[in-house]
């Protein structure tokens, strides 16, 4: 397989097989995201996604999934999109689902239509990172769009029959609109009632503006304790109809699964729990990205 760059990929999607089919990501301007700092996005030629096809065709059999990579996907050109998605349904036909990275640039860009028709030639899932409701935070980490811009997004998806995973970020609004943030995308996640909610712990990157901040001190990092509560908080603002609110990324202090609505209780007592001291936080030195 051709690969170029940082390959990112959801959790999730970590036994899938990763088709890069665009270099880097299409916004790029997050203040905490240093993942492709320093790489131009583009779209690979299709020459060279068609030989990481036929390699997959050959060795990927084991496989069920495949994940276009790499940061923003779905901001190929419907046409392309669409002959990328049939090629993997007649080359790899044993392939059960394919997932792909989208903002709300992307999905605007796509009609609802568009959106059904990725839907009908195997699009099963995309993930978009929200990171928070709070469009104060959004604006400062430079996010491209606020929360109303979020919530139409994610049901514009969902609505076209493809499951939605949300990111948020805990510790992305720092100390003082930790509250807010917390409450905020609880409401905005309740608006959108994706399939999947996963809460990572903001970890600073070195060479990130949000990094800068932090060493000139105009950001203010909070405490394991003060991102558990923040996890509390967003977790009891969250009413989702179904689905899976989970925290079990490497860089959470707390791993938690909770499925939704049946867990959520259980979920918020084991956080008050720990808050109280009685369920011991993961160290710092285990955390990663």
């Amino acid at each position: 397989m051709h690969y170029e760059g940082n390959i990112i990929r959801p959790p999730s999607e970590a036994n899938s097989i990763l088709l890069q089919a665009t270099v880097g990501c299409s916004h790029n301007k997050c203040t905490f995201c240093g993942a492709y700092k320093g790489e131009r996005f583009k779209i690979k030629p299709d020459a060279v996604i068609d030989a990481d096809i036929a390699f997959a065709a050959q060795y990927g059999r084991q496989q069920k999934r495949l994940f276009i990579c790499d940061g923003d996907g779905l901001i190929i050109p419907q046409q392309r999109l669409v002959a990328l998605l049939e090629k993997i349904k007649t080359r790899l036909p044993w392939i059960t689902r394919v997932g792909i990275y989208a903002n709300t640039k992307s999905i605007d860009m796509k009609s609802p239509q568009e959106l059904k028709t990725l839907a009908d030639l195997g699009l099963g899932i995309v993930y978009m990172g929200l990171e928070s409701g709070d469009d104060a935070t959004l604006k400062k980490i430079n996010k491209g769009a606020n929360a109303a811009r979020m919530i139409a997004a994610g049901r514009k998806v969902r609505q076209a029959g493809i499951k939605l995973s949300l990111t948020v970020l805990l510790g992305v609004a720092g100390r003082e609109r930790s509250d807010v943030h917390a409450r905020e995308t609880g409401r905005v996640l309740t608006a959108i009632d994706p399939e999947f909610v996963g809460a990572l712990s903001l970890m600073l990157i070195p060479g990130t503006p949000m990094h800068d901040d932090f060493e000139d001190e105009r950001f203010e990092l909070i405490e394991p304790q003060e991102m558990l509560r923040e996890l509390g908080t967003m977790l009891a603002h969250t009413h989702m109809s179904r689905g899976l609110f989970h925290a079990n990324h490497a860089s959470n202090y707390l791993p938690i699964r909770a499925r939704m609505p049946a867990d959520k209780e259980k979920t918020l007592q084991l956080i008050r729990r720990a808050l109280g001291g009685g369920v011991q936080l993961k160290p710092e030195y285990l955390r990663a990205l």
